[in-house]
């Protein structure tokens, strides 16, 4: 008891400095925020809850796209300026540039607006003035995206930018005619192809729209109540404490979609437990961590790339969902099987989660968060679109939330006149609600305005098609090699061969390529640039669209357990105090399963069966006795893909056990009948060594 309330103590001590690094961790990553008081705290308050509503306005009436668009991305700029500072030396200080900056980003749309219809008539022959304010935008982008991201997306886009200006110049087969000004202006801010295109597109009707929903879920007490739902229902095992992170971060994360916020929330509540346990700072940091990165691949909110994989196939944000859905629950099956051997192989203690004996109680009282968590998916499968769904899921949420007063996003005293109106509203759940709606939303839409200058440099320079030659090229030399080499073997198919080993190669150099970009920016952007620039690699070897796409999202995500860019695993040790870089290699061990049965979707076609045909149009034609095979086979290999990473299985492993685990997780992850048997009779062969071993087992060591 003594050493629970040191640990209790401790845990107290630390909150306030693991709180400030956090903060300062989130400042690096998405730019260091004004916080002003007074009057300019609530014209601030005023301008992001105009915001919301306008989105909200545009979800049930029809707003057009050349209106919407460049009024999102204005209210973005706007906010940014004033919200962002240009240096943190001018931080909690509204500078005279911040406000003339402002002013010249709604300046810039006006003209938009001002011009009409003979606005993009001209995009091919800009006026100078056309030119003029398409430069302006481009730059206050540019700026805005260093303040609120730091220098690193902005150093990309304006190397993209000087590919298409100075392409005649560069050598081949990166050599293009190039572009002036007039044209790049003219093709990046008179359409609706670069700057206010896809990406801008999903970001006003869905991202936004989906951050509102998920603010209005905060206020309304949902995620405490996922918290204390989880650790009330994992009590009474060694490794109950690990199951809990589990199961909250699935809850808590499918609404959220971000990773960062739901390590933070479970954190700050769940490491004590996890150190009681007997987990060391890096490893109940890895595996906070760990549990909010699956925030970004969870349904119903997934991460804001999700909503462009819609955009870019065409296709319903419902069947993204639908994709979603086994790759969900393998990974985190693949991170509960790892706590699952963590609790073995460190012999771990027992930890009584508080209350965990009222799980019934809690969820007969709270029934009404668990509407809130699914509304979006059943609106939509009532045959709303998802802008929709999304709007009356929010309205929903407001309401669910009168079924118990601790919720209600109205306090009962407004209804009652005990306080005044303008006063109840402006401190009510709501109003909070709508204002963190739009300030959550703001680094998201300055990345998907400058993805919009990408990938309008790609479109228009054919940099897409290119990239894609070059990555086959590679492929086609490596392949040659790896073809004789089995062929020196028996193997006789040698075209079949060829295109296997191909495909092989491509999908390990697009995964490389992803994971490389999303080292340098945040997971949308680096989603949309290997989008328009690798996937058609995998597209012309046969793959799918919707799973080369699908592969690309998965690795995308990768970029939040990769430095610099580590942001959910280095805000997790802030909180558990352990070092950095270590806490970022453990999260990588928790999430290595889980993260190879993405190639599954690519490299044979019964492995799509894992995304469920890519649609619910799909659904009737799926052989659902595949989609069971390749799911088993998914499940096994992430068993022993676990078992040899952790060394651990029913027992210690010995060196060959271990490897031969490894290897019996990489051969089920390849889809094919004969890796498939060679996996399964390799983990087979290890579960019967450690049977019949006669040392008895015993753990390795004390600590995670």
């Amino acid at each position: 008891m003594a050493e629970d309330n040191t640990l209790d103590l401790k845990a107290a001590e630390m909150s306030a400095a693991a709180r400030q690094r956090v903060e300062e961790l989130i400042e690096e990553e998405e730019g260091a925020q004004n916080k002003y008081r007074g009057v300019l705290a609530v014209v601030l308050s005023v301008c992001a809850i105009m915001m919301s509503l306008f989105h909200l306005y545009a979800a049930v009436e029809i707003v057009p796209a050349y209106i919407l668009r460049p009024v999102h991305v204005a209210f973005g700029l706007a906010l940014v300026f004033l919200v962002f500072p240009v240096a943190k030396r001018f931080r909690h200080r509204l500078m005279w540039w911040d406000v003339l900056f402002a002013i010249l980003s709604i300046a810039v749309v006006v003209y938009i607006l001002y011009s009409g219809d003979e606005f993009g008539d001209r995009a091919v022959d800009p006026l100078l003035m056309d030119q003029v304010f398409g430069v302006a935008l481009i730059l206050l982008i540019l700026e805005a995206n260093r303040r609120s991201s730091g220098w690193i997306l902005p150093v990309i886009v304006s190397g993209f930018l000087a590919y298409a200006l100075l392409g005649s110049h560069l050598p081949a087969p990166w050599t293009h005619k190039g572009y002036d000004i007039a044209r790049l202006t003219g093709s990046l801010y008179m359409t609706l192809e670069g700057i206010f295109g896809v990406a801008v597109d999903v970001s006003s009707t869905l991202i936004i729209l989906f951050t509102i929903y998920g603010a209005f879920l905060q206020y309304s007490g949902a995620g405490k109540f996922f918290i204390d739902f989880s650790f009330s229902a994992m009590g009474g095992k060694p490794s109950s404490a690990g199951r809990a992170v589990v199961m909250g971060s699935f809850l808590l994360g499918g609404p959220s979609g971000s990773g960062v916020a739901t390590t933070v929330t479970l954190g700050s509540v769940a490491y004590p437990l996890l150190a009681k346990s007997g987990y060391d700072k890096e490893a109940a940091g890895g595996l906070l961590a760990a549990g909010g990165l699956g925030a970004i691949i969870s349904p119903p909110v997934l991460g804001a790339a999700a909503f462009l994989i819609a955009e870019f196939l065409k296709i319903s944000y419902l069947d993204v969902i639908l994709m979603a859905t086994i790759p969900t629950v393998l990974f985190y099956l693949g991170i509960f099987i790892m706590v699952e051997i963590d609790a073995r192989k460190f012999n771990m203690k027992v930890v009584a989660l508080e209350k965990h004996h009222r799980a019934g109680a809690l969820a007969k009282r709270y029934w009404f968060h668990f509407v809130s968590l699914v509304a979006i998916v059943v609106f939509m499968m009532m045959g709303y679109s998802p802008v929709l769904s999304v709007f009356w899921a929010t309205v929903a949420t407001m309401f669910l939330s009168f079924c118990s007063r601790d919720c209600a996003l109205i306090d009962y005293d407004w209804f009652r006149g005990k306080q005044t109106w303008v006063q109840g509203l402006w401190q009510s759940g709501v109003v909070k609600a709508l204002d963190n709606g739009s300030m959550g939303v703001l680094n998201v839409v300055m990345t998907c305005a400058s993805a919009g200058i990408i990938v309008g440099v790609v479109t228009l320079t054919g940099l897409g098609l290119k990239f894609s030659s070059i990555v086959l090229d590679y492929a086609d030399s490596g392949s040659a090699s790896l073809v004789t080499f089995f062929t020196f073997f028996g193997a006789s198919d040698t075209a079949q061969l060829l295109h296997d080993m191909k495909l092989l190669l491509t999908a390990i150099y697009t995964s490389l390529i992803v994971w490389v970009v999303g080292l340098a920016v945040p997971v949308t952007a680096s989603y949309i640039i290997c989008a328009v620039i690798a996937a058609p690699a995998l597209i012309n070897l046969g793959v799918p669209d919707f799973a080369a796409h699908m592969f690309i999202f998965y690795y995308a995500v990768l970029s939040e357990v990769s430095p610099p860019t580590a942001l959910s695993p280095f805000a997790a040790a802030a909180i558990t105090g352990g070092g950095p870089y270590r806490t970022t290699l453990q999260c990588w061990k928790y999430t290595a399963p889980a993260f190879l049965v993405p190639f599954m979707f690519v490299l044979a076609p019964s492995g799509t069966g894992l995304l469920l045909g890519g649609s619910f149009k799909n659904l009737a034609q799926a052989d659902w006795m595949s989609v069971a095979i390749v799911s088993v086979t998914a499940i096994i290999g992430i068993v022993a893909l676990a078992g040899g990473l952790q060394g651990w299985l029913l027992r210690q492993t010995k060196w060959y056990e271990r490897t031969m685990l490894i290897i019996s997780g990489l051969a089920l992850v390849y889809p094919t009948t004969f890796s498939d048997v060679l996996g399964i009779v390799l983990l087979v062969l290890v579960l019967v060594l450690q049977k019949l071993r006669i040392d008895p087992q015993a753990p390795i060591a004390q600590g995670g």
